[in-house]
């Protein structure tokens, strides 16, 4: 997947300077999806911020960095070897400055199964905020799937 096709901007009366959003994607969410399509972990937890707060809100938790990029034991690593996943966003909103942004939008993230051909697709609602190009608060809702898969494509028009 090419990068560029996996990040939509929308609406636009809602985003930052052009030239902000354009440095924003080079050194955050190109990085941001590269690694988390490949399965890169530790080039994942690279592109956030040491003190980064984890909400799911789905969950009612909230993490810090450790937490939130704690090692993975090796049996789930085992369960999973066989899943491609891939991570698609779109924007809703987009608010920067010289050395902060706030942003909004909508993500589809998809698992195949390379064995199988099995696949499974979740929608979700993300708020970040940056800081110095990495990731300083990730919030994220993904329960009200069909509303979120709405909302999703609808920003692709």
């Amino acid at each position: 997947m090419d990068y560029n096709d996996a990040i939509i901007n929308t609406q636009p009366g809602f985003f930052a300077n052009g030239s902000l959003q354009k440095e924003i994607n080079e050194q955050v969410w190109k990085p941001f999806i590269k690694a988390f399509n490949s399965g890169d972990n530790e080039a994942f937890s690279a592109v956030h911020s040491k003190e980064v707060i984890r909400v799911i809100q789905d969950n009612n938790e909230v993490m810090g960095y450790d937490q939130y990029f704690q090692k993975i034991p090796d049996s789930i690593k085992t369960k999973w070897a066989d899943w491609k996943k891939t991570i698609e966003l779109r924007f809703l909103q987009r608010i920067a400055s010289k050395d902060k942004a706030f942003e909004v939008g909508y993500y589809k993230s998809t698992s195949a199964n390379t064995v199988t051909g099995e696949k499974r697709t979740g929608f979700g609602k993300f708020h970040i905020l940056l800081r110095k190009e990495k990731v300083l608060n990730d919030t994220s809702l993904n329960k009200e799937t069909v509303m979120l898969r709405k909302n999703f494509f609808y920003l692709h028009l």
